[in-house]
């Protein structure tokens, strides 16, 4: 088939709310260098860290405005480069692209790319690509969990906070998580013991269920105000792994309130790393970091995941599909805390479907 004269993107004309979001026509197509290749994007994931993008708080972006924000895509290989071996048109691919894949067609440098097998749909493996690794490395990289093992999950409702509970049940893990009232239901159906944060202390409700122990790992993206009290619930020789301060990025001036609590963040750990009063330990996780010290590591772990959802022992959470001219919805929806599990835009045809 003959690629089109133009296509189709979602740019952020300006650093701002949802409506900074623009559905604009392109032309030309843009053509793949030495090493690149040129990706008909067939699924596209809306998540929290694009609306960091998109409010310019996001310090991983290196392009001016406008852009496209899509922090991952699965997509079919269009044209390939100079130079370009190992893989070839027609063949389904996934990648981690931090920005840009809010489009109908991108270049990505061919290395970067992960092949996805036939039998998984596009839309569920998009999900995988940033919600469901960043479980898979935190559980098993970073905290190297054990069976029988007790964990934490703060927003175990939202798209993270599924996989880790979906990983977690493979991993014979017993798992407490935080919700809101209206999603309890959905976080025990995960496997989760829920606990009402609207409601209830988390921290005398672990330290009750669990006699006083407490937890080996939590998962915390809430806010460095918060932290303490997840170091608190932990068992000796237990680590707290922190990532995304979603609550920050929420602020109403959400350039200070990112900024602010990085650096009470890092002045807390190094407080703890100097006078440690036990051997627990705390870390921050970051997926682009990880990746760039260990891209090996994104390429087994995401051929990883793959074979778990394509045995069955994984279920891709979509709350909502939408079309990808609908992505400021998608933004607003993440935004109001409605959303449980992931939010996919479709931008054309899955050719296994």
């Amino acid at each position: 088939m003959n690629a089109p004269s133009s296509y189709h993107q979602i740019l952020i004309t300006e650093h701002g709310d949802a409506d900074a979001l623009q559905w604009v026509e392109s032309a030309p197509l843009p053509v793949p260098g030495p090493g690149e290749v040129r990706v008909r994007v067939v699924a596209a994931s809306a998540s929290f860290t694009d609306i960091m993008v998109r409010k310019g708080i996001y310090s991983g972006v290196d392009a001016e405005l406008p852009y496209p924000p899509g922090y991952d895509m699965v997509g079919v290989v269009d044209a390939l480069g100079p130079g370009v071996t190992g893989i070839k048109p027609g063949q389904r691919v996934a990648d981690l692209t931090v920005w840009g894949a809010y489009t109908e067609y991108m270049l990505r440098p061919a290395e970067a790319l992960v092949p996805v097998p036939d039998g998984l749909a596009a839309d569920d493996a998009v999900v995988l690509v940033l919600s469901y690794l960043t479980a898979y490395q935190m559980l098993f990289r970073t905290a190297d969990v054990k069976p029988e093992q007790v964990v934490l999950i703060h927003g175990a409702s939202g798209a993270v906070g599924t996989a880790l509970a979906q990983l977690g049940r493979v991993a014979g893990l017993k798992m407490y998580g935080t919700a809101s009232t209206g999603k309890q239901d959905y976080v025990r159906a995960l496997g989760v013991a829920p606990i009402d944060y609207q409601t209830e202390d988390f921290t005398a409700r672990i330290m009750e269920q669990t006699d006083g122990a407490g937890v080996n790992v939590v998962f915390d993206a809430v806010g460095v105000d918060n932290f303490k009290r997840s170091y608190n619930v932990l068992a000796p020789g237990g680590v707290l792994v922190t990532y995304g301060l979603y609550k920050a990025s929420l602020s109403e001036d959400s350039r200070i309130g990112v900024a602010w609590p990085f650096v009470k963040m890092l002045w807390q750990m190094k407080w703890w790393d100097w006078f440690p009063e036990d051997d627990k330990r705390v870390t921050f996780y970051s997926i682009q970091s990880q990746r760039e010290a260990e891209p090996d590591w994104f390429r087994d772990d995401l051929a990883a995941l793959f074979e778990l959802a394509l045995e069955g022992n994984l279920d891709p959470q979509i709350w909502k599909r939408l079309p990808l001219r609908d992505a400021a919805e998608a933004h607003r929806l993440i935004e109001s805390g409605a959303v449980r599990g992931k939010i996919v835009l479709e931008v054309s045809p899955d050719p296994v479907n």
